[in-house]
């Protein structure tokens, strides 16, 4: 089957049944994106151009978290078709959405059991991405292909850094879930996930 074996190279193997099945039952247009820096994955509902569901999800995510993502947005269509736009987008609508369609996905040996521990307890109130989670984030990151990246939360305060553009800042203070980073060419301050690969300058 032509779409088994695409979704082979990018999902966990035991998930990819189930997968295929919310697909085809919600008319989904799935694309595989490039690599975007803003966000994993994205949903768009249907309109008088296009009368299908349409996901994207980036094709450099781990299997692990290219499932993740994938249930994540489902989660955005089935809120989409019971609500509209009446409810704010991660809302407690999209979390009893996004918890009842993981659910199966963690009593079939999919994840491994650190990962699935870890999902078990983040589905209980998830967060906006993934990316929000610093403790799922961290476990879903051993599962990529390639470790070797610096992350920010690894160096010192103080220590300037380059980030993939080649832009170069300087790390500063952390703030609840970021850090304010301040950019050597312009002295203009950003907010940087803790998780963000860099590289010493």
């Amino acid at each position: 089957m032509k779409e088994k074996d695409l979704l082979s190279r990018y999902l966990p193997s035991n998930s990819i049944t189930p997968i295929i099945d919310l697909i085809v039952k919600n008319n989904v247009h799935l694309k595989i994106a490039k690599k975007r820096r803003t966000k994993f994955g994205d949903y768009r509902p249907p309109n008088s151009q296009n009368p299908i569901h349409r996901i994207s999800i980036n094709h450099n995510l781990n299997p692990y978290a290219f499932l993740i993502t994938l249930i994540h947005e489902i989660a955005h269509l089935m809120v989409w078709q019971k609500y509209s736009n009446n409810v704010t987008p991660h809302g407690k609508e999209w979390k009893m959405e996004y918890r009842e369609l993981m659910e199966p996905f963690l009593k079939n040996n999919i994840f491994p059991n650190e990962l699935e521990k870890v999902l078990t307890k983040s589905i209980i109130n998830s967060k906006a991405s993934s990316s929000s989670d610093l403790t799922l984030s961290r476990v879903l990151r051993k599962y990529n292909s390639h470790q070797n990246d610096i992350l920010l939360e690894d160096i010192p305060e103080n220590t300037s850094f380059q980030i993939e553009n080649g832009s170069i800042f300087l790390k500063g203070v952390k703030r609840r879930t970021r850090y304010i980073c301040k950019n050597t060419l312009n002295n203009r301050q950003y907010l940087f996930h803790p998780l963000t690969p860099v590289w010493k300058v």
